[in-house]
């Protein structure tokens, strides 16, 4: 199992989800691939931009892993197609849900931003899933070039009307997550132009979230608890923060790569990162002072203070 995990390109994890409880990851698109490049996210930019589907990867070689992995026994709650970039353009997704689905019976939900939801291929591939998690951080064109940062030849108005279309065709259950840029989408004009959006949208959640990691850019700033706890009661949402999160979680021995293994796909905070090393009980490892060091000296690692707070974040080689 530990070779297996050190070269694993598709299935990551189990990761601590505050949606979802112990979340497997499957990454269907390479790495900081998108049609969006949010100022928010915290994989940092977007460095491939496109909007065409494509096979990135054959589906045979994801479920391959998949199936060597859950020959390990190792508990997780859902198999969540998300990946490091927009999944729905993964041209193979309808056919790697349906085959996840013959493997294993934990429920499969796929996080997207929902740009290609007019696309009725889109759809179809999303509605084999259990649970969909789509973006609406935006109330406007003007909005959504602010935040989001689309691919040009999108159109924020297709985008919403394929939402409002996939909800009224799926018969699963779709999560919202809107995520709160202070000064952008935190005022009350633009609080409740969302709330007529998602009104629109048939749906079972909505979660409101704005940014705990360092985001792609410095000036994005997150919204302060009390707008977030503001929009979720105007939304009739559900803050974020307001729900518990596991623990990281790595099969690989050796603590080091263990941990690069994790922010390969998902940043850390030294936080974090301490509370995984404990968590461990690796009476052979020195101490986490080390491992920082060794973090900062990395080439392929970012450190970034954020709010006082060191957090570690792969680079592109």
């Amino acid at each position: 199992m530990k070779s297996f995990m050190e070269n694993a390109k598709y299935i990551f994890g189990p990761i601590p989800s505050r949606r979802l409880g112990r979340s497997l990851g499957v990454s269907p698109v390479p790495e900081k691939t998108c049609n969006y490049t949010c100022v928010y996210c915290q994989l940092g930019r977007t460095a491939h931009m496109i909007n065409e589907r494509r096979l990135f990867y054959p589906v045979d070689a994801i479920i391959g892993e998949l199936k060597n992995f859950l020959q390990s026994g190792i508990p997780f709650d859902v198999i969540t197609v998300v990946g490091e970039g927009e999944p729905t353009l993964y041209s193979g997704l309808g056919e790697l849900i349906r085959r996840i689905k013959l493997l294993s019976e934990a429920p499969v939900a796929v996080i997207t931003n929902g740009a290609l939801m007019h696309d009725k291929t889109v759809r179809e591939d999303l509605s084999l899933a259990d649970i969909v998690l789509p973006s609406l951080d935006a109330f406007d064109e003007e909005s959504w070039k602010k935040i989001n940062r689309p691919y040009p030849r999108l159109d924020f108005k297709a985008a919403v009307e394929g939402l409002v279309q996939f909800g009224a065709e799926y018969t699963g259950e779709i999560w919202l997550e809107i995520m709160l840029v202070e000064g952008i989408n935190t005022s009350d004009a633009a609080l409740a132009a969302l709330k007529k959006l998602c009104d629109s949208v048939r749906h079972e959640r909505l979660y409101i979230n704005t940014a705990v990691r360092p985001p792609a850019e410095n000036w994005a700033k997150p919204a302060s608890a009390e707008t977030v706890q503001r929009a979720a009661a105007l939304l009739n949402g559900i803050s974020i923060d307001k729900l518990s999160e596991g623990g990281f979680y790595s099969t690989i021995e050796d603590m080091y790569e263990a941990v690069i293994s994790i922010i390969r796909r998902h940043p850390m905070n030294r936080f974090e990162i301490e509370s995984f090393v404990a968590a461990r009980k690796d009476d052979s490892f020195p101490s986490c002072a080390d491992l920082f060091s060794r973090l900062e000296k990395d080439a392929h690692v970012q450190t970034i203070d954020y709010k006082g707070i060191k957090t570690y974040r792969y680079k592109n080689k």
